[in-house]
Formats: structure tokens, sequence, C-alpha cells
């Protein structure tokens, strides 16, 4: 099988033409992936064959020649293998060393050992599977302009060495967190997307319209409301993992679009939803890792559990040396803001001054993993009110390197007190904040037929992933991340490039 093409035999002097495709096979079957198609034959002696004919199948990423030898890297999803050309063995050899970065390429060919030791192989007989009409940056180094990877991560994936590894990391992040979540008894659901009101986070919403109905929708900023009314239902362990959308801003740690996994169990309490949290990030790791000691940042990072439980007021103290309480009266507390560089406005309540102090200072700082404990209730409208402390609510969050990675609640199951604190948010919409929930009058009915005492747990895949991955920004975790749209006058493009060297040393 060769490279049909019009170009036809390379000239001795005078220009080289790329060779061009009229036909390409439906299908090239039968092959081994190109990172294991050598490791059964590793006993090779330099310039030893194994009489063993494999096909393998993937792009070419490198390309030199010398005389009638020829090397090219073969790359598919499983890794790479050097390809051995000789001009008196492979099929069509003056048109193999006209392939470009990027060509796919079938091959057959004997795993040999070369006289420089690489394991490779010899190519006998290949088919071009599909041609790159536009190159893959420098051989070299890739591709490092970060708008070009982040807008075309088809090249990226192809170009840079490690990206792929982390997106085969996070699948194995999503799929140990089904495996521990089912494993302890939960069941799997779905829930709407499109939503008649923005309910379950304080969040602005995207708004569509839906034209069936001739009402505006909302992409959910959250499944909360919709999953505890299952649990009201009867499914007591309850989980859902997929998008969620917010109309808010982009940051390394900040995407519209994100994955969320939510999950709620009856009967517990938001001290019983820590363990399932710590449980869920360690299996994750050692997923990955084999283990739940690994590094961030250059840093030693332990996710082993129990993991260290801290007030919100104890953290703040220990990172800015300032003691700030619920029991302060309300001058003080906006003094010792003021005193730590935090603006918060004239009428602002003595909990929400303490949050925006721990926002503003205190987070960022925290290693971890620790557990955040005991929220002020005016930030916590969907949470229980703490059973030995009625300021406080039973909320948790856990950080880990300066990041929220979960939010955890003894959910609110009373419908008058829920309708209340609805209400509360509804006003302060009214009032501007853009954020504040609306009153659900389907969740509130749902409530009044009675919620038992549940545990509810949000936790960020992306962030887990970045985490896990050692990666500081979102972007990286996600396929294709948020970014404005461009007009082709002002895109960056790669043209094509014939990628043979010519100069470059044997293997």
């Amino acid at each position: 099988m060769s490279k049909d093409g019009s170009a036809g035999m390379e000239e001795e002097n005078g220009p080289q033409p790329r060779p061009t495709t009229a036909r390409v096979p439906y299908r090239f079957g039968e092959t081994v992936g190109c990172g294991v198609a050598t490791i059964d034959y590793e006993h090779l002696e330099p310039d030893e064959g194994s009489g063993v004919v494999v096909r393998v199948a993937g792009r070419v990423m490198r390309s030199r020649r010398h005389g009638g030898v020829s090397f090219a890297e073969l790359r598919d999803w499983t890794g790479a293998v050097q390809l051995f050309a000789l001009a008196q063995k492979t099929a069509d050899f003056d048109t193999f060393v006209r392939l470009s970065l990027g060509d796919w390429v079938g091959v057959e060919g004997e795993i040999v050992r070369t006289k420089r030791g690489e394991m490779s192989v010899l190519v006998g007989s290949w088919v071009v599977l599909a041609e790159a009409h536009r190159g893959f940056g420098d051989k070299w180094r890739g591709v490092n302009d970060v708008e070009i990877r982040h807008r075309q991560r088809e090249v990226d994936l192809w170009a840079n060495d490690g990206v792929r590894e982390v997106f085969m990391a996070r699948t194995k992040v999503v799929s140990s967190l089904r495996r521990t979540l089912d494993a302890k008894g939960f069941l799997e659901v779905e829930t709407p997307i499109l939503q008649p009101l923005a309910g379950g986070a304080n969040a602005r919403p995207f708004t569509t319209h839906y034209n069936a109905l001739h009402a505006d929708f909302f992409l959910r900023i959250a499944p909360e409301l919709y999953l505890k009314r299952l649990v009201i239902g009867g499914i007591e362990r309850v989980y859902e993992i997929g998008k969620d959308f917010r109309n808010e801003g982009l940051s390394p740690r900040h995407n519209p679009e994100f994955t969320m996994l939510e999950a709620y169990q009856a009967h517990a309490d938001y001290l019983d939803m820590t363990g399932l949290v710590e449980s869920l990030v360690a299996e994750a790791a050692r997923a990955i890792h084999g283990t739940t000691l690994i590094t961030f940042g250059g840093q030693p990072l332990d996710l082993t559990p129990p993991w260290r439980r801290a007030s919100m007021s104890e953290l703040i103290e220990e990172v800015t040396g300032v003691t700030v309480t619920l029991g302060m009266e309300r001058d003080e507390i906006y003094a010792r803001a003021m005193s730590l560089g935090v603006e918060v406005a004239d009428d602002e309540s003595v909990g929400k001054i303490i949050f925006e102090i721990y926002e503003k200072t205190t987070e960022t700082r925290l290693w971890g993993p620790v557990h955040v404990m005991d929220y002020p209730i005016e930030v916590s409208p969907l949470t229980r009110v703490h059973r030995d402390h009625r300021e406080l609510a039973e909320r948790i969050t856990p950080v880990i390197t300066g990041r929220e990675i979960a939010e955890i609640y003894s959910e609110l199951v009373d419908p008058v007190e829920q309708r209340q604190r609805l209400m509360d948010q509804a006003a302060a919409r009214e009032a501007g904040d853009e954020e504040a929930m609306v009153v659900d009058e389907d969740f509130l009915r749902a409530l009044e037929h009675g919620m038992p005492p549940t545990g509810g747990i949000g936790l960020g895949v992306d962030r887990l992933t970045m985490i896990l991955t050692d990666t500081a920004n979102i972007r990286e975790v996600l396929f294709f991340p948020a970014l404005r749209p461009l007009g082709s006058q002002n895109e960056q493009e790669f043209g094509p490039t014939n990628e043979v060297d010519d100069a470059g040393g044997s293997s």
C-alpha cells in the first residue's frame, strides 16, 4: 500500500513537491498501540529483527532522512513508536520521506531494533489515512502561544507533551468519583439544565428563551433544588455530575461553564458529609497517583483523611493575627476589617463582614486540606441553623492549596424557615443584588411534603482536577474553556508545514 499522488518520484535535484492524496481507506484495522507495540521485544539486540509483523497507525510527528534511510516518530493516544524506513524495503520510499508533520499514516512492518539500539517498526507497506493541511507548530518546542493552545485544543493535544495526560487524569477523577459514590449506595440521576427559575446558589444566570413554552428559561446555576426534591421523593442517596453555568467573570480559577458533583444523603448531617468528601478526594488521588501524598506547585500536599477542622474565626486569627467573632460589636468588627484593608458596605452585618475578611485575607493562604467550619447564617441561605449557635450555619468549606473545592451542608429542611430565607433573598434581589435567589414555589411545595434530616455536598470537579494534576489555571483542565470570539481577521493560525529534516542524526 502506498501514498497515492500526482507529484511522482522525487527528483535528484530541484523541488520536492508535497504529495497529495486522491484516495484514503475507509478503515485500517487490526492495529496495536504505538506506545505498546515494542514492549514485548526489548530483548532484541542492536540490528536484530523479531520476525513479528505489526500494524500501527497514528500521526507522523517527526521525520528525518539520511540518504536511503528515513526515521519518523508515529504517535497515537497510547504513546509513540519510531518508524524505520529503508529505500530497499519500504514501499514507495521517496513519497514516504515527504510526509508532513501531522499526517495520519497506517504502517505494516516488522518490529526491529536499529543499529543505534532504538526499538522501531521497519516500514514495509504504508498508507496515508489523512493529510494534515495545517501544521502543528515547531516540531521540537511544540506550541507556546496560549491563545492558540486554548482555541485550538486539537493542535495543543498533539504538539505539547503532557496535555493529553492532564485530560486523561481528569477522566480518571470523574470515574473515581462515580465509583466511590456508587459503592456507598448513591444513585446517579440527571436533572434539568434548562430551568424556569435559577435557584440553588447565589449567582447570575444565563438566560434563554423557550420558544415552545413562550417563556424565558435559565441555564442552571446548580442542580440542588431538584436533587432535594428527589430526596423528598424517597431517593435517600442521590448524586449528579454535570455542567452548571454562571454568568460571571473569568479567572485562573473560574470558568462560566463548569462541572460540579452534587450529592445528598438522608439521615446525615454536615459532619457525616465531611467524611464523604475526604473519601472522594483521597480515592481520586489514588486513582491518578496511587497515593494520597502528592505535590502541588513544588510543595508537598497530604490528602490522607481525616483532615483538620477549624472555625472561620480561628483561621482568620491564625493568618492575620486579628480576632473577629460574631459576639463582637459591629463597629469594632468594621474597624478591624478596615485595618486589614477589607472594604465593606456601611450597612453590612457582622456575619457578612467576617465572611468578607475571611475571603479577602485568609482563604487563599490556607494550604490545607482544612475544613473551614460554621459560616455566618447570613451567607448561607439554604443551610440549617447550627444546633448550638443560632448565629451560625452548619456549613463547611474544604480548602486545599487556597482553593475552595467543595461546600458541605446540613441542609435546611423546615419549609417555613426556608420560605423566609428565600423571601429575604428575593428582597435583596429587588434591592439590586443580581446574584440573590428567587422564591421557588415548586421547591417550597416539595418541602411541605416533609424532608428528612439531610447532608449535602457540592464538589468542583474542575478545581479538584487542577489540584490533582498540579495545574494552576482552570483553562488547562477544560478541553475548550470560555474565550472571547475572534473574527477571522484576528485569528492566529498555522499554515502548511513540511517537517522533513534531512540534517538530523540517526537513531
